[in-house]
């Protein structure tokens, strides 16, 4: 089963990400207090590790996570092609409606990350939260 390793949030655009150990989820707000947070198809975003992992073995080097500036990693979980689908996470439930399109921003941080990333849906996925609640590192993951 996987499970909710991270969670990330960034107060303004361009901003650097903040790592929380738990946050509360609104269909309003999104995670409280990220900026992306506002009602629509990008709310929320959501990276596997496994996924993240590829990417990064394809550079050659480790990165953290957050540099990818998801909100949030969870393990051993595949998100390709899952358009449509729910994301339970602990007690919230989130829609997936796209794939995470990787911009311009990864090779301004990492030469060759956007690359690495457009792949196999690689960036992760955005979501609409359906089902608001409290989250935490170590909730489980599950799609239904």
């Amino acid at each position: 089963m996987s499970q909710l390793i991270g969670i990330a949030i960034r107060q303004k655009k361009r901003a650097p990400m903040e790592l929380l150990d738990s946050a509360f989820v609104t269909t309003e707000k999104g995670i409280v207090n990220d900026f992306r947070g506002k009602p629509g198809n990008r709310q929320v975003t959501v990276l596997s590790k496994t996924a993240w992992n590829t990417a990064c073995d394809e550079l050659g080097q480790m990165l953290d996570w957050q540099i990818r500036r998801a909100n949030l990693l969870v393990d051993d979980i595949d998100l390709q092609e899952k358009t449509g689908k729910i994301i339970r996470i602990g007690e919230i439930q989130l829609k997936i409606t796209q794939e995470t399109d990787p911009c311009k921003r990864m090779e301004e941080l990492v030469a060759g990350l956007f690359k690495a990333l457009a792949k196999q849906w690689r960036g992760g996925v955005c979501c609409r939260v359906i089902s608001e609640g409290q989250i935490k590192i170590g909730d489980k993951v599950e799609i239904i």
